[in-house]
This record gives C-alpha cells, structure tokens and sequence, in this order.
C-alpha cells in the first residue's frame, strides 16, 4: 500500500476465516480491537507523518509468522525496507575441516575482536561485539592432543578490552586470565588439547555478560583420535540472547539495556546472529536420505535451551556435548544450558521445511527460528495425507 506522507490513512480489516485477527502499524501508534467472526471487520485510523516503509501486521502470536504481514510506504519511502548495516550472522556451513586420522600437531590460531554495527533485522542495527567479525565467531576444529598457540587481536578501533575464554582450556580462566587485550593489541598463550568433546568459547572481560549477549561466543570442537564419522551435512548453529532499550521491530539502530541484561529478559532472541540468519539469509539444504549433523550452542548468556527440529526425531544425541559418553538414541528435544553444547544426528527421511526452534516456543515471536529445507521424492510409507501439505506449517 502507498499513501502521501501526512495523509490520513485509514485500513480496514474484514475477517475472512473466522479465527481471531487484528491489525497494527506499530510506527504510527495504530492497533486495532481484535474480531473473531467470519466476515467480521474492523479498522485503524492515523497520520501518516513520516516518510518511509512500514510494517503493518497481526499482532496475534504466531500469525506474522505465518504471513500476515505487508508493507505500507509513505511518500517516496522506497518499496522495500533498505537493510541497514553490515550483515555479520554466520553462515551455518562454516563448521572448519574435519582432522580425520592425522596424528596430533602443533597448531597456530588468529582471532580477532571487533565492534561494528551490524544488521538486526530488515530496518534495524545493532553494535554488535565479536570473533572474527561473526556473530558467532568460527567454529574452531583441532584434535585431541593438538598443542594449540592462540594469538587474539583487540582491533584498534574498539572502544573495550576483550579477551577469550575457550572451555576447552585447562589453565587459568580457560584463557582468559592472560587474554585481556586492549584496542590495538595482541595477546597470546599455548595449551594442549587434553580431552575430546564440543565446548563453547566466549569473551570473559567485565561484564562478562554484556560481552557475550553483544556477540562474542563461538564453538571449539575438539575431535577424539581419528576423527568424527562423516556425514553427509554438518551445520553450526548457536542461539543468543540480546538485551536492547529499544522495543523489538523498531526501526535504527538498537541501543544496550544493562537493566534488560540484569533482569534476564531479552529483547531479542536469534541463531546465528540475526532473526532471519537461518530463515531467509542462509541456507540448511539437504537430500532425502542425507545423513545430518548439527553442532549446536547456546552462548547465551542466560537461558537454557530446549532445542528441537519440528517434525524430526534425533537419532543420537551427544549429550552435552560429551564425544566420549554413548549418545542418547531417538530423542525428540534435548536441554542446552548457556554456555553449553550438545551434537546431534540424524537421517533426513522425507521432503519438507523443517523448522529449528527452542521448544520454549514464545522464544519464536522474538526471532529463534530456523529452516532446515529437505528436497527428494517423498515416501508415502513414512508420511502421506489426503489434505495437501503446506510448506510453511510448523506442529
């Protein structure tokens, strides 16, 4: 819909399934009473004072997800939101080169910490903080017994002192004790990889937490003697928290809350960097019968996870992350703590959207979804229905 600026701009709602809708345009203070009945209808009534493109929507859960959402533009606001800001979210095929059967060596790692705006969302920026310049950093890939020299460069335009700690580290603070590295410097120390396993490494200067939720946290698989088995599809994915004075699907850029932080109510939830990371940025494809595996983490730094595929059954699970443990077999959802990992596995049986979620499922209306896309011929021995299927449902 177009309309001039400083119009009054009147929309109507006419209901045309019968289940409960309503209408908002959240940049012009603009919502609707909710309608129920079939062919029901209802309105909104405002000035359209400012030039741009804006969202309007339903604002029932769930029901912009599932497409009830359209673009109102004001004057000459272009047709689509321009996207502000650098994207840094990471692109879930970057897991690093497995080890295979090599014997144990002496390994050389640069990191560096930055600080840069960065896309949120369609219309929205954050300063975010990170690892290489990715929210999250890279995954990093060595091998039980490798002695590892990790160099961490502070950029010279960050305004902080960053540092890591790796979980996969024996020594003081995992790292960080000898990490804290000013802007335009480099820090560095050697450890050895003493046990196998998937471990999450995180910036850990004060306030720890702020460090993390701003970005920097990332996973460090340490694989045991001759390597993991292959697959056909391995994928990185971390959930994250951000904690933002701005409500969420305001438009600019979003500045820290250390209340939000303190009282451990995000803002924002999001894999891999951006609400949209895994839904429309970056794409999780695979065949029909394609072994899968899923590194996955939760930098946090507050909330467990209870991840879940929609509509699949993990055949193993590495609980915790433990390479070293029997995983657990035919799991539907496993618990991740912050600052915790878990490696799961499976065989994608049948075509279809498969959607990545946190079953603490209001988690999506924040931002945490994913599409894992599933192509082949279907087997209607395993799934079949008269009823056409919809590619976007979820349960």
């Amino acid at each position: 819909m177009r309309v001039p600026e400083g119009a009054v701009v009147q929309i109507n709602l006419i209901n045309g399934d019968g289940a409960v809708h309503d209408i908002a345009v959240p940049e012009f203070e603009a919502t609707s009473s909710e309608i129920s009945g079939k062919g029901a209808a209802t309105s909104i009534v405002f000035r359209a004072t400012r030039n741009g493109t804006f969202e309007y929507y339903c604002t029932l859960p769930g029901h912009k997800a599932a497409g009830m959402v359209g673009k109102l533009v004001v004057g000459d606001g272009p047709e689509a939101v321009v996207e502000q800001g650098k994207d840094l979210s990471k692109d879930p095929t970057q897991v690093g080169e497995p080890v295979g059967s090599r014997e144990p060596k002496s390994i050389t790692l640069d990191l560096r910490t930055t600080e840069e705006e960065g896309r949120l969302s369609d219309g929205s920026t954050y300063k975010f903080w990170t690892f290489d310049g990715t929210v999250p950093g890279p995954m990093v890939r060595i091998r039980e017994g490798d002695t590892v020299t990790l160099n961490l460069s502070n950029e010279p335009d960050s305004a902080h002192i960053h540092s890591i700690d790796l979980h996969a580290v024996t020594g003081p603070g995992g790292g960080a004790a000898v990490t804290q590295v000013a802007p335009g410097q480099t820090r560095s120390f050697t450890f050895k990889a003493l046990q196998p396993g998937l471990y999450v490494y995180h910036c850990a200067t004060p306030m720890v937490a702020q460090h993390i939720s701003n970005g920097m946290y990332g996973l460090i698989l340490v694989e045991p003697e001759g390597g993991l088995p292959k697959v056909d599809h391995e994928f990185y994915v971390m959930q994250g928290e951000l904690y933002t004075a701005n409500p969420r699907g305001a438009r600019g850029l979003h500045e820290f809350s250390l209340d939000m932080l303190l009282r451990e109510t995000p803002q924002h939830l999001m894999f891999n960097g951006s609400k949209d990371a895994l839904t429309s940025i970056h794409k999780m494809e695979v065949n029909t019968g394609d072994s899968v595996r899923i590194f996955f983490g939760v930098g946090g730094p507050n909330l467990i996870s209870s991840f879940h595929v929609i509509g699949e059954i993990f055949d193993k699970v590495f609980d915790q992350g433990s390479l070293t443990s029997p995983p657990l077999t035919d799991v539907q959802t496993t618990l991740v703590p912050a600052g915790g990992a878990t490696m799961v596995e499976f065989v994608a049986d049948y075509p279809g959207k498969y959607i990545l979620v946190d079953h603490a499922l209001s988690r999506a209306e924040k931002g945490l979804m994913g599409v894992l896309t599933v192509k082949g011929d279907a087997d209607a021995s395993i799934f079949s229905s008269p009823e056409p299927i919809d590619p976007h449902s979820g349960h």
